[in-house]
């Protein structure tokens, strides 16, 4: 079932276009997962589909309900199923004071809530914790109709999509298979063309030099020597002259050949964001470490007593629900509480989700070599991977987008004195590419590392290790968050099978006092058996609620 038909259609900005689709069609099984760089018109190609802006050329088509869910958006008038409500644990209306993920969840509930035939949405997991992710992951999955999703959450893009339509230049491309299939696929069309622009350079050099050596050979046939007679000497030259021929024939064959060659163009790769930290080396085990550590808003317990310790050379991500105090744990660290110690040598480079490590009234150029350790030249080289390039250093941060502050402040950081790195949500507003990027680099850095992360591939990528915050408290784990989650999900398991045993021992006492209740002996105590009846009863109703 046809759902969304896009034909010929073109968007400018200005004199720039920013899209051209020839032709796109969606059908209700179809969930798409929509990728490209920053400013590549991602956002833009969602707000056409929904008809917020109109194209200059062309059509686009509609067949049934539109929902939409924006990264941009806070008002709601609308209602939302109670199911959703309840599932995304929402309060019962929308408010202005709530918190960013509760927000994005009621956005996500609302838009569920309307059963569309086809779901636009605009970095969907923006503000969620894990939790909330799996959630809407599960929902998606569940979804009868067709999904355009801009994200830059690789594992969404797995478990979701079945298609990926991907933004370069302007133009749509469409691969069949999820994220990871979409990537594999992207590889060998690389080395395809890697492999098609060797061999047309290769050929291209042999056409030349044949050209050159075959005009050098019809220049180098020797004249008619003056020794020769009359007759011999015009057979020389009948023989030079067509020898001569035969070469310029030959010469401009290879030369049409040259022309008539399919020209493969170099392959343009993609500018990854080289991130070259380096700092003195600290020798102490234990870099940062927090004992008694508690944090109250009011009458909001974050956490109390915890503690903590960040160990040198680990890698370690801070999880935790929305509001649980992870960022402010990070802040009280860079704050420094009086219950957390850092190491002397530590030098500290903060990447906080605010970005307030830039200068709103400077430069690009100017906020970077206000702390730099390094020179104009190198800071430029920098700024040229990060896609900063002449003219664009010396824009004000006050213009920039949210994916180039982004950028700007890592390369503050990095272009600053420091050997620990503490990032809070470093992944938000970058898109898929230069996370990557961004991970191969921490994957390969050898100081030691603290982050705040809700994307769960960057951080199965990056940590080795894992402090939570749950239930007002921080607990830390030695290992990636896979082997993390795979130990809460046994310990759940054995919870959930002592329960179960508990439950048959109950149900088995409980028919052996309805036995005696129904035929009491002289010797049984009625009010006694009455009261455990009551008591086990209790008990299995609140085993049966924690199971449910």
């Amino acid at each position: 079932m046809l759902v969304l038909d896009v034909n010929n259609v073109e968007k400018y900005f200005g004199v720039r276009k920013i899209l051209e689709i020839k032709d796109l069609k969606v059908y209700k099984d179809d969930k798409i997962g929509i990728v490209g760089l920053n400013g590549s018109g991602k956002t833009t190609l969602l707000n056409l589909i929904y008809g917020d802006i109109k194209p200059e050329k062309g059509y686009i088509r509609t067949f049934g309900k539109v929902s939409y869910i924006r990264q941009l958006e806070d008002e709601y008038k609308d209602t939302v199923e109670e199911k959703f409500k309840s599932q995304f644990g929402l309060k019962d209306k929308y408010v202005e004071y709530m918190s960013g993920g509760e927000k994005t969840r009621f956005k996500i509930a609302k838009a569920f809530s309307e059963n569309s035939l086809l779901l636009l949405a605009d970095e969907p997991t923006s503000n969620l914790d894990l939790e909330g992710i799996d959630m809407l992951i599960e929902n998606l999955l569940q979804y009868d109709g067709a999904l355009m999703i801009v994200s830059h959450d690789r594992d969404l893009l797995d478990k979701v999509c079945n298609r990926i339509l991907e933004i370069e230049d302007g133009q749509i491309r469409l691969y069949e298979g999820n994220y990871s299939q979409y990537r594999e696929q992207k590889e060998l069309e690389k080395k395809t063309k890697e492999a098609e622009y060797e061999k047309y350079i290769k050929e291209k050099e042999r056409l030349k030099k044949a050209i050159v050596e075959t005009r050098n050979k019809a220049k180098s046939i020797r004249k008619t020597p003056k020794r020769m007679g009359n007759s011999e000497a015009r057979l020389h030259k009948m023989g030079s002259q067509n020898a001569r021929r035969n070469l310029e024939k030959k010469a401009k064959a290879l030369e049409t050949r040259l022309e008539k060659l399919e020209v493969k163009d170099k392959i343009k790769e993609i500018e990854r964001i080289k991130v070259d930290i380096s700092g003195d080396e600290i020798h102490s085990r234990v870099i940062i470490e927090g004992k008694g550590v508690s944090k109250v808003f009011g009458k909001k317990v974050l956490f109390k007593d915890g503690e903590f310790q960040i160990y040198n050379g680990t890698k370690t991500a801070l999880i935790g629900r929305n509001g649980s105090g992870k960022t402010t744990l990070l802040k009280m660290i860079m704050d420094g509480d009086k219950n957390i110690n850092i190491s002397k040598r530590a030098k500290i480079g903060y990447f906080s989700q605010d970005l307030s490590i830039l200068d709103e009234d400077k430069t690009i150029i100017e906020n970077i070599m206000d702390s730099s350790i390094y020179d104009e030249a190198t800071v430029r080289t920098i700024l040229a991977r990060l896609l900063f390039r002449r003219d664009d250093v010396y824009k004000k941060v006050s213009v920039l987008s949210g994916g180039e502050r982004v950028k700007a402040s890592l390369a503050k950081i990095l272009m600053s004195d420091f050997n620990v790195l503490i990032m809070d949500e470093p992944t938000n507003y970058l898109d898929i590419y230069s996370i990557e990027a961004l991970e191969e680099a921490l994957v390969s850095y050898e100081g030691t590392i603290l982050f705040v992360s809700h994307d769960r591939r960057f951080i199965e990528k990056v940590a080795d290790r894992i402090i939570y915050i749950e239930d007002n408290s921080i607990e830390s784990f030695n290992g990636t968050l896979k082997e993390f989650e795979n130990r809460i999900n046994k310990l759940q398991g054995d919870d959930a099978q002592k329960i179960m045993e508990r439950r048959t021992v109950l149900e088995y006492r409980m028919s052996e006092i309805l036995g005696k209740l129904s035929m009491p002996s002289k010797d049984d105590d009625i009010e006694a058996l009455d009261k455990e009846y009551r008591e086990i009863l209790k008990e299995l109703n609140s085993l049966r609620k924690n199971n449910s």
